[in-house]
């Protein structure tokens, strides 16, 4: 048996930085090559723990980008005009894109995937939208959503 620090996640093994016992044969065949692992020698121990801090730190400074965000985009509200028919409903839907294109007009630049909407808008109307832009942050924004 040989010890292991992990350098990511292993399925049924451990998590990231974690130190494990596994075969030899294992650790010399599958994760050291992968470079799933290293060696736990005092160095390796040394070098890991310096990367979490650093991985920590960046998690820190983008979750604190992201919360700045948040509050510029807490008082926005957005308008998207769509085509309706006479009777006013929408040929399409507004989707994630839609919110997307239109909070770039106003000078944020979100991606779609950061945009939650529980399904496609298909009325005209106001609607507060959430915006994920970090796993722990997230605002809603007002959308207008107006005829052509």
């Amino acid at each position: 048996m040989q010890e292991v620090i992990l350098r990511k996640d292993v399925k049924e093994l451990g998590k990231s930085g974690e130190v494990v016992k596994v075969n030899d044969g294992f650790a010399r065949n599958f994760l050291i090559p992968r470079r799933l692992a290293v060696i736990a020698t005092q160095e390796n121990l040394k070098r890991i723990e310096h990367e979490k801090r650093l991985k920590a730190q960046l998690a820190e400074k983008e979750k604190k980008t992201a919360q700045e965000l948040a509050e510029k985009l807490k008082g926005i509200s957005c308008t998207v005009a769509v085509e309706v028919n006479e009777k006013d409903k929408l040929y399409g839907a507004v989707t994630e894109i839609d919110i997307a294109k239109a909070l770039e007009v106003e000078g944020f630049k979100i991606d779609k995937s950061n945009v939650i909407l529980e399904g496609p808008i298909e009325d005209l109307g106001i609607f507060d939208v959430e915006v994920r832009l970090h796993p722990e942050v997230t605002t809603k924004i007002r959308l207008w959503v107006t005829k052509r």
